[in-house]
């Protein structure tokens, strides 16, 4: 009798929900009604799957010990019984009806995002979050903050780990308790997913789409989660943290965010008219590029080619204006994984990592660039400073906001004039994509060096760089930012460098008869 009241006694025990919710390796119930839901739901299809267990190898295991042939028993005969075929088909379906209903209730609820009181767009990027509150002048990104030498292990060690290792960030989203808070969620690049356990809140964040979530949550915290979807090199680096604060505190908040907002402000206009040393220049732009550029480009500079090209040594770094090399940190580069950082950085900030670019590792062009030259490249006019930094260059490759020279088309040039001058231009406007050495980065940018493309038709070389390819959306047309005897001098360059030797000499008349 003690025994059989043990045996009873324990199977309660297991079947508490105190102690299935206590379990490290259960679903947790988190901190949402809806939450709460899901943590009910799961448990009773547990309940229902364990009773089902029980029974079915119950029987089996009874039917296997006291009806076994040892024992003299003999098998029935009987089959197709239309009683048996009711019972086992009525049975699973009441169970899965009985699974069904609250299921579909939970399901609706999480869907339902009417009478928002608060709505934020969420926006995956690699590999960061960026928010931005609609009934709000805010919006911000959300970074990994853990130190990048726990992680990296150089050496074959590494910094000791945080409480919250890989899951903690510069600037948590915000949001404050009892409010229904909407979220739009959609990327900038490739598939990210949003979620946090404890508000039972996953959801895929897809370019060019708008997925909805809703959370609505009881108890001020911190709530930590991360992007749940592959979605390249640094995915584990991309956490969330929800700080959740009451409706006074939330409130206070707010007022924090618009008087740091106003002071940033202020800072920025004064960085126009200031003039920061170099050495100040590359102590911020070393902390900026560690945190912003260096797990694509790497601490080194050296690059993971093809998709994130070396900085050390590049012509973008070196021999490039640098009024390009701020515009490529400030928009981003189309068709690459290259994002723009104008959102989340100022404009001191540009000017200092792109000063860092430009002389650390050896590149060493002596170039100190300044907020104001920043305003003045993204802003369509160049700054006095950044002409100085780039003059020979710029007499190589003319803006396309500012208006050609005139030139003369008849003019013949020799095979050196133009080899000279076609390296120039190539190494200022080709080589980011297709390298010094013309061996590209395929398949995006396909390699010069040996190519159909280059040793084939002149015409359609010429055509080419004058247009652009509608194969390839990555060739960008140069017709209206080289002028004809540069495009002729670079096309007269990659058809004889790199052992190409076509012997081609292309003049401006050429390039004119091409354009017609």
């Amino acid at each position: 009798m003690k025994r059989r009241n043990l045996g009873w006694l324990l199977l309660g025990s297991l079947l508490s929900s105190s102690v299935w919710a206590d379990m490290s390796l259960n679903l947790t119930k988190g901190v949402t009604e809806v939450s709460r839901d899901v943590y009910d739901l799961h448990m009773l299809v547990l309940y229902i799957c364990t009773v089902i267990g029980v029974v079915v190898f119950g029987a089996m295991f009874w039917s296997m010990v006291f009806h076994r042939k040892s024992k003299g028993v003999k098998p029935a005969t009987f089959h197709e019984s239309t009683k048996v075929e009711i019972l086992w088909t009525t049975i699973p379906v009441i169970i899965l009806i009985a699974m069904a209903v609250p299921a579909t209730y939970t399901l609706i609820a999480m869907e339902n995002n009417d009478d928002s009181d608060i709505t934020i767009q969420v926006t995956g990027s690699q590999w960061k979050w960026h928010y931005k509150y609609f009934d709000q002048d805010l919006e911000f990104y959300s970074v990994l903050a853990t130190p990048r030498e726990q992680y990296e292990n150089q050496d074959g060690s590494s910094a000791e780990k945080g409480e919250h290792y890989l899951l903690e960030v510069d600037r948590p989203l915000v949001i404050p308790t009892n409010k229904k808070v909407r979220f739009v969620i959609t990327s900038d690049d490739v598939i990210h997913a949003w979620w946090v356990p404890a508000f039972a809140v996953k959801q895929d964040a897809n370019p060019g789409f708008i997925n909805e979530a809703w959370t609505k949550v009881d108890e001020p915290g911190i709530y930590r989660g991360q992007c749940a979807e592959l979605c390249g090199k640094d995915h584990g680096f991309m956490p969330i943290v929800v700080e959740v604060k009451t409706e006074a505190d939330y409130a206070l908040w707010l007022e924090e965010q618009k008087q740091l907002k106003a002071n940033a402000a202020a800072a920025e206009a004064a960085s126009l008219t200031a003039s920061v040393s170099m050495d100040e220049l590359m102590q911020l732009g070393e902390t900026t590029y560690t945190a912003y550029c260096a797990s694509c480009h790497q601490v080194s500079g050296q690059g993971l080619p093809p998709a994130f090209p070396a900085l050390k040594g590049s012509a973008i770094a070196t021999t490039g204006p640098a009024s390009e090399h701020i515009d490529i940190v400030f928009n981003g580069r189309a068709g690459t994984g290259m994002q723009g950082y104008g959102k989340q950085l100022s404009l001191k900030e540009i000017a200092a990592v792109v000063t860092y670019e430009r002389n650390a590792w050896g590149n060493n062009t002596g170039d100190a660039i300044q907020a104001a030259d920043v305003k003045a490249a993204v802003g369509g006019e160049v700054s006095d400073g950044l002409k100085a930094a780039a003059t020979s260059i710029t007499e190589v490759k003319t803006e396309i906001s500012e208006e050609k020279p005139a030139e003369d088309l008849s003019k013949v040039y020799s095979q050196a004039e133009l080899m000279s001058m076609g390296e120039q231009v190539y190494m200022s406007a080709c080589a980011a994509c297709h390298q010094a050495s013309g061996e590209g980065m395929a398949p995006v940018f396909p390699a010069l060096k040996g190519s159909a493309m280059v040793t084939g038709d002149v015409t359609a070389h010429i055509d080419m760089v004058l247009n652009g390819s509608k194969k390839n959306p990555a060739m960008a047309a140069f017709g209206s930012q080289l002028t004809k005897t540069q495009i002729a001098a670079v096309v007269t360059y990659e058809r004889n460098a790199w052992g190409n030797n076509t012997g081609d000499l292309v003049q401006p008349a050429d390039v004119a008869a091409s354009a017609k």
